[in-house]
């Protein structure tokens, strides 16, 4: 069975696997980044589980307050809990980032959430009429959502603190 859940995966999947996992590569070590580029993966996840939740669930009732109680939860504690990781860049424009296993670690998890809640759907559609499952689903898609957001809160916190000390100016 595995076999044939594996080899009837669309070939757009594994190319957003491979994207993923390069994405989270580059994240595991030191970098300097445009500003701007800071809000890509947030959004990118973001935007994969509202997708998801959307097409498997709906974006209503309980399904997306679910995502929503624990989106904001980890939000909160990871904008307050979260290590500073940005410092000056060497470039104007852009910030240093600290390397972290946790991009890498949501991302997959993003992933094979998005994954496994569709293998579900497809072996047993009636899954998509479950509460309980759709609830569980989009909980876990609002905990990734919230840590990504409010490491982005922090990180942007800390760009402004390094902006109005001169420590980050506008590229050329």
């Amino acid at each position: 069975m595995l076999i044939q859940i594996l080899t009837h995966t669309p070939l757009y999947v594994w190319a957003i696997l491979a994207f993923l996992v390069h994405r989270g590569m580059i994240a595991l070590r030191d970098r300097d980044v445009e500003v701007r580029k800071l809000v890509i993966i947030p959004v990118v996840m973001l935007v994969l589980s509202l997708q998801d939740m959307n097409v498997k669930f709906g974006l209503d009732g309980w399904p997306l307050a679910a995502w929503a109680i624990s989106a904001a939860a980890l939000a909160l504690l990871a904008g307050m809990t979260g290590a500073p990781r940005i410092a000056a860049g060497t470039v104007p424009g852009s910030v240093r980032v600290r390397g972290s296993r946790l991009p890498f670690a949501l991302m997959m998890a993003v992933f094979f959430t998005k994954y496994v809640a569709s293998v579900a759907l497809s072996v047993a559609p009636q899954l998509a009429h479950d509460t309980v499952f759709a609830v569980a689903v989009c909980a876990l898609f609002g905990l990734f959502n919230g840590v990504f957001i409010g490491r982005l809160a922090g990180d942007l916190a800390a760009v402004r603190a390094l902006t109005a000390r001169g420590h980050v100016t506008a590229a050329a």
